[in-house]
């Protein structure tokens, strides 16, 4: 009953199905995988110290940025130089800007310093004037923003002077020295000034340290694809299943409406199967049938 799954066709179907159901168990488990480890460093991260509370260790020593380092305070010394306005950036549900300045440092290269938060627009903004001369800094280190940062602008076409996203890499294009893949914020704003008093910007928690849409997009991945190794097996039962039917029907003479038994002939309606007699109105009946 069961040779048809011999045949070439379902030698393809059998070799889907052989190939699908691992694929989808595979992929299932990756996605829950990394559900996992999202839900783990989330508990790392709530289990640590407050990094904004530890001591502060020289900026070298605490790059490149990571969970581990994210946050923690940084000590760098150097000049301040290039200034930036970050416009669209919100703190406290108040729209406004970040003054940003290039820290210099021994080394030559340039460490991204947030000095403050202003409300308003960076447009024609007065900001407090930059402290000359050599100084040493401490802010909350933080790594390098991408295009799925809060607040950032990646459209571009920023007046001069304005920046989208504190980034190494789009710094090293508006200013002639390397840049630092990293940056920190000042934990007080710098008051006085022209430009009126800034607000510190708080230090944010590192990418992927927490319970976000991306970690429950990964529980639903996982159960899409747990679901289709499902879907594909209740599919293949029932394939062999319906053609089993069929074969047994086959084998008991039990032909489908409109299909011959096995072994017999397909024939029009009213009309005799092959080798039966002929029906007296037929032009094939001998003339004795109509003498009759």
């Amino acid at each position: 009953m069961y040779r048809f799954l011999l045949t070439p066709r379902w030698w393809g179907i059998n070799l889907f199905v052989v190939l699908a159901i691992p694929f989808c168990v595979f992929m299932g488990t990756w996605q829950l995988g990394r559900f996992e480890d999202r839900v783990q460093s989330h508990e790392q991260a709530e289990e640590r110290p407050d990094p904004g509370t530890r001591a502060a260790k020289p900026l070298d020593e605490l790059l490149p940025v990571d969970k581990v380092t994210s946050g923690r305070p940084a000590v760098a010394t150097g000049t301040y130089a290039d200034q930036f306005l970050v416009p669209g950036r919100e703190l406290d549900g108040r729209e406004g800007f970040y003054v940003l300045n290039l820290l210099r440092t021994d080394s030559g290269k340039a460490l991204p310093v947030v000095r403050g938060w202003m409300p308003g627009s960076a447009s024609g903004a007065r900001v407090p004037a930059t402290p000359q001369g050599e100084v040493t800094v401490t802010g909350d280190l933080q790594a390098s923003e991408n295009m799925h940062s809060d607040g950032v602008d990646v459209r571009g076409g920023l007046p001069a002077g304005q920046l989208g996203m504190i980034s190494a890499a789009t710094l090293v294009n508006l200013v002639p020295y390397d840049v630092y893949d990293a940056w920190v914020t000042l934990p007080e704003g710098e008051a006085g000034g022209t430009g009126g008093a800034m607000e510190p910007v708080p230090a944010a928690a590192p990418q992927g340290s927490g319970l976000d849409l991306k970690a429950f997009q990964n529980l639903g991945y996982t159960g899409e694809w747990f679901v289709f190794a499902g879907f594909v097996l209740f599919m293949w039962f029932r394939l062999v299943r319906r053609e089993a039917e069929a074969a047994r029907d086959l084998a008991l003479g039990l032909a489908p409406e409109g299909l011959p038994a096995e072994g017999g002939p397909a024939t029009p309606e009213g009309l005799p199967a092959q080798g039966g007699p002929a029906a007296p109105d037929s032009p094939a009946a001998p003339d004795t049938a109509r003498q009759a």
